[in-house]
């Protein structure tokens, strides 16, 4: 996908790392991104490009709009996801003209007031670093609960090794600071608005200690205590104190300090990097962090929001937390421990997992387009073939279909051309309107009939087969149903189509409901299914089909751990093509579909229509109420 992060910074913030951090892993992944801000700190590998958001003049706005437009026209932007209050009002507004989804970062306590109430600029989602963030804004601001979700601040595991502090030559005791070994302490933060007062209220505690050194990491370069804000200047004469101004590489600062003070990103990065943490942010003072206290420091990204809006600071239990982090840093078993839970809520893969499919959900269901699975069994030639069952499409209705997609500028795809992640292009504008044909059960009409029809227009399609059968005994020995005893396509035919370009997937042995076997017997059918086919025919089988679309959470994870890529249902799954690739909606084909039918059926747009559909039966099948 397309996508557009917009910030209004001017320093680094939180919100900025938490943008670059998303960006470089979604381009990892073959996305396009590209960010828009005042300014941009953190390296990146998106494309940068600055927009003034934090100029709050009116024609300003309206130039800024504009330009939020041409780039979402000019990049074919599918998703804007901003990261601030003034980027958000401008993304809603570009977004609204262009008519694609708005996603709203929310990295603090949001101010209450008639205008912010009227106009939210929540997008379609709104996407909250911290349980606070989400209480307030629903209580004060009546966001949409449903849509109004937590997603943390990601951190890229790898970029923070566990190096706790190096333990004292006696590990039952610790050190009191003195001269001449100070505790070495970092005061992590802008040193602007909330934040900067927090820094001049923690200064004001340590400023008659030199025991502790004090080194002050945040704002813009500081050549002079005239660079600092004036109410911080009177500290800059304390020898203990130094003010470093902006670091680029804080993990750097964090590894070599004993204990850090600090909120929101600082407070994780801390914490993986293995060091005691001091939260103090602009909304609390949580004091250290330990395992009795982190899920309620996390709720509050680190003491940077709280739901009131009046703050809850005691700062005279600064320097008792100070010696207790001492003891916490001797303890590498319980900042281990730390470690690995603000992993499990932090750690930046599974975080833009949900970011991937939180953007494809959006877009699709804000345009009503997604990339549609048709399902076909059987295409005959004349009366004579038909069955039973309504598996079939007559051949010159298949000619029909293949003729209106190409003229309409549709491309076949397979799910081999979709590997890799190539699937998260498929709203990309630079390529036709993908379809994906299926074939259930690989009857051998699919080689006479189907296969001269799909190399006459020069389309693909995918077959799925069984491994242990020659004809179709499931319908045709069925004593209940019987159906004509069709036979199945050769290993010949196969591989003719396969030089061709058809793709082959696996349909289990024998075609049975799997979801009604016992686990044992499915399991075979599936992977025995697998190795069966790759054996005959020499090449590997990556997407399967449920027969009947019969399936569950177990037999999911079981196609999965065979080895598959994708797997298809039938009128089960997500709209959105990758809401969950092992079970893929599919649209079914029957003999009496119109041309219209087959054209809605085509357009993407067709399973927005069953669900509706759907929801009305089940809302008309509820029992009316009692009077």
């Amino acid at each position: 996908m397309n996508i557009l992060m917009a910030l209004s910074q001017r320093e680094l913030t939180g919100a900025e790392v938490f943008a670059v951090t998303i960006a470089n892993e979604l381009i990892a992944r073959g996305h396009k991104v590209i960010i828009v801000s005042d300014t941009l700190t953190a390296p990146t590998k998106a494309e940068f490009i600055p927009l003034a958001f934090n100029d709050r003049f009116f024609p300003k706005r309206i130039m800024q709009v504009r330009t939020m437009v041409q780039l979402i026209r000019q990049h074919d932007i599918q998703v804007v996801h901003s990261h601030s209050r003034a980027s958000a009002y401008i993304s809603a507004l570009a977004c609204s003209l262009c008519g694609i989804p708005h996603i709203a970062s929310i990295h603090g306590r949001q101010p209450v007031h008639l205008s912010r109430v009227l106009l939210k600029c929540a997008g379609e989602l709104s996407l909250c670093v911290c349980e606070s963030i989400r209480n307030q804004v629903i209580t004060d601001l009546s966001f949409n609960p449903e849509r109004t979700l937590i997603l943390r601040n990601p951190v890229s595991a790898q970029d923070f090794t566990f190096c706790p502090p190096a333990l004292p030559p006696d590990a039952t005791s610790t050190p009191i600071p003195s001269a001449a070994q100070p505790l070495h302490v970092a005061l992590i933060g802008r040193l602007s608005g909330p934040k900067g007062w927090v820094v001049g209220q923690v200064l004001e505690q340590l400023k008659d200690h030199p025991e502790i050194k004090i080194d002050v990491v945040g704002g813009k370069a500081v050549s002079s205590p005239e660079d600092l804000p004036e109410f911080l200047r009177p500290y800059a004469h304390y020898q203990h104190i130094q003010f470093k101004g902006y670091c680029a590489d804080i993990p750097n600062i964090i590894k070599h300090s004993d204990v850090i003070i600090g909120a929101g990103r600082v407070g994780i990065e801390t914490l993986m990097s293995g060091r005691p943490l001091i939260a103090i942010g602009e909304g609390c003072y949580h004091g250290l962090v330990t395992q009795d206290n982190v899920a309620a420091v996390m709720s509050t990204n680190f003491g940077d929001i709280i739901s009131t809006k009046q703050g809850s600071f005691t700062f005279e239990r600064l320097l008792d937390d100070l010696h207790q982090a001492q003891v916490l840093g001797s303890d590498h078993a319980q900042l281990q421990a730390l470690r690995e839970q603000v992993l499990t809520q932090y750690d930046a893969q599974p975080i833009v997992d949900q970011v991937e499919h939180l953007y494809s959900r959006v877009y699709v269901h804000k345009t009503k387009r997604e990339l549609p699975v048709i399902m076909y069994h059987r295409v005959i030639k004349d009366d004579s073939e038909k069955g039973i069952h309504g598996t079939y499409i007559e051949q010159e209705r298949f000619r029909a279909h293949l003729q209106y997609l190409k003229d309409h500028g549709y491309e076949t795809v397979t799910f081999d051309d979709l590997r890799d992640g190539r699937y998260k292009k498929r709203f990309d504008r630079d390529h036709k309107k993908w379809i994906i044909l299926t074939f259930d059960d690989g009857y051998v009409d699919n080689y006479t009939t189907a296969f001269p029809l799909l190399k006459e227009f020069g389309f693909k399609a995918v077959i799925f087969l069984l491994s242990h059968r020659d004809y179709n005994a499931w319908d045709a020995d069925d004593p209940q149903h019987p159906e004509k005893k069709l036979p199945l396509m050769t290993k010949e035919m196969v591989d003719e189509m396969a030089a061709y370009g058809i793709e082959f997937g696996a349909h289990t042995k024998t075609h049975p409901r799997l979801a009604e076997l016992p686990p044992k017997e499915a399991r075979a059918e599936i992977t025995e299914c697998k190795a069966a086919l790759e054996h005959k025919y020499g090449r590997s089988f990556k997407t399967f089909a449920y027969p009947y679309g019969s399936l569950n959470e177990d037999i999911k994870t079981m196609v999965k751990k065979s080895g598959f890529d994708f797997a298809v249902a039938t009128d089960s799954g997500d709209v959105v093509f990758d809401a969950d690739l092992f079970q893929i909606r599919r649209i079914a084909i029957f003999p009496k579909n119109s041309m219209l039918t087959f054209k809605r059926k085509a357009s993407g747009y067709y399973n927005f229509i069953k669900l509706r559909r759907e929801a009305r039966k089940a809302k008309q099948a509820q029992p009316a109420p009692r009077s």
